[in-house]
């Protein structure tokens, strides 16, 4: 949603954001400062935030999970909520407030992934979850090699369906489907908070 209705800007991915804002600062044309400027500082005080967070909940890692969902949650349903009422094609301030918010929420998901370390998957970048899958594919180790294609698989499938609603429906709708999956991980999370997961650090300290 945020390339194709917002104008070419990432939320979640910084690294295209920095390049955009070179882009932008050349005068290439298509490519918002503004927009560029909003995703890096909102996903860095969202990454402020989720550090926080981690800080305070590192040792239980449901609740932690449940945290940041729920604060994630509330952001997407408030760009939700702005993309919704707002007409096409979105002006600036309209497309600089949503990608605000979203890029507050992608920062705050990527502290608690960084924090939850699963491997292989970080939520938003593929890039060494793709290098791992090509360079340990003869070490034939099923279950990473099944981690990893699922985790493409499914930001695959993402893309996918975000453009279906976009071009077929309506941009705010991403953000809605977004914030559903939100609700269903936080619920899911917010069950399990009481007691640490396996794999926890008060489960590794008990154990000791």
């Amino acid at each position: 949603m945020s390339i194709l209705a917002l104008g070419r800007v990432f939320v979640a991915n910084m690294t295209g954001n920095v390049v955009f804002v070179g882009f932008a600062i050349a005068g290439a044309p298509g490519f918002s400062l503004s927009a560029s400027l909003f995703a890096l500082a909102g996903f860095l005080a969202g990454a402020f935030a989720g550090g926080m967070m981690v800080s305070r909940f590192k040792r239980n890692r449901a609740t932690l999970l449940f945290s940041a969902t729920a604060c994630e949650l509330v952001l997407i349903t408030a760009a939700a909520a702005i993309a919704q009422a707002a007409s096409l094609p979105y002006g600036d301030g309209v497309r600089n407030a949503t990608v605000l918010l979203l890029a507050l929420a992608m920062g705050i998901q990527n502290a608690m992934a960084r924090e939850l370390a699963v491997p292989d998957l970080t939520t938003t970048v593929l890039t060494m979850t793709l290098t791992g899958l090509a360079a340990e594919v003869r070490a034939g180790n099923r279950a990473s090699l099944m981690r990893r294609g699922l985790a493409v698989a499914t930001m695959a499938a993402g893309a996918v369906l975000g453009a279906v609603l976009v071009i077929h429906v309506r941009p705010s709708a991403t953000i809605e489907v977004a914030a559903a999956i939100m609700l269903v991980v936080a619920s899911a999370a917010g069950g399990s908070a009481e007691g640490p997961l396996p794999g926890s650090q008060s489960d590794e300290l008990t154990i000791r």
